[in-house]
């Protein structure tokens, strides 16, 4: 809310209007936590409190869009609500099982087909329903959290997950509207389609995918990087 003083009764007006205007927003994203042992109006509540941190630290010189700025604030302040109460999501062995099947899947069908791998595809191979090859995709965020500095693929250079990330994709890790993840993926062009594909489901390295799409290592690493983008904008803009 920068440059306005703290005490500017015009700065506490505007902080007002923003807070009611962004509030649709902070609900969104505590539906994306519901079903987790806890009440809708208590996640919006957190929601809201992340919302105000946001309004209260937003600066408009630095030239980020607010919603931007606010949607990784008012998710980490869902994520520490959670883990300050010590709850979490209990699977069931059958999802769990469910979970490792789809992966196993979604790297067999990446090789095989050499392109994206779609969530029919991963149906159809299964002989499953869309529907719960989306959920199980969800439930593996339940019980397989990695560290960043776990090793991904098989590259020489020793790739973590956190140089795969690159940025924290708290957005992404953090919503349960897969479907709506889903279908922005499938409005990608196909070559980002693929590289996503390859990347996070076949496990490859940005080098081995450089060499599967035909294009230099550092092309794959700025596409990943702008589609990742792309999707963390759509998400938090895009209407629920």
């Amino acid at each position: 809310m920068a440059p306005l003083d703290v005490d500017d009764p015009h700065r506490l007006a505007l902080r007002d209007e923003l807070i009611c205007a962004y509030l649709p927003f902070a609900r969104r994203l505590a539906r994306r936590f519901s079903g987790r042992g806890e009440s809708l109006d208590d996640l919006t509540q957190v929601a809201t409190v992340g919302l105000i941190k946001s309004v209260d630290r937003f600066d408009i010189n630095r030239g980020i869009p607010f919603a931007n700025f606010a949607g990784p604030t008012v998710v980490g302040e869902l994520k520490r609500h959670f883990r300050d109460k010590g709850w979490s999501v209990r699977v069931s062995r059958r999802m769990q099982e469910l979970h490792l099947e789809i992966s196993r899947a979604f790297t067999d069908l990446a090789q095989e087909l050499g392109r994206s791998v779609l969530v029919s595809d991963v149906a159809t191979r299964l002989r499953i329903d869309e529907e719960e090859v989306l959920a199980g995709l969800e439930c593996g965020s339940a019980y397989a959290t990695r560290s960043l500095n776990s090793a991904v693929g098989t590259d020489d250079g020793g790739i973590e997950l956190g140089e795969l990330i690159g940025e924290p994709d708290d957005q992404i890790e953090s919503l349960a509207d897969r479907q709506a993840l889903h279908q922005l993926i499938k409005e990608l062009p196909q070559r980002e389609q693929r590289i996503l594909s390859l990347r996070f489901f076949g496990n490859l390295t940005q080098s081995e995918i450089a060499d599967q799409v035909g294009i230099s290592q550092m092309h794959v690493s700025r596409l990943l990087s702008q589609t990742l983008a792309t999707l963390r904008e759509r998400l938090l803009t895009d209407p629920a």
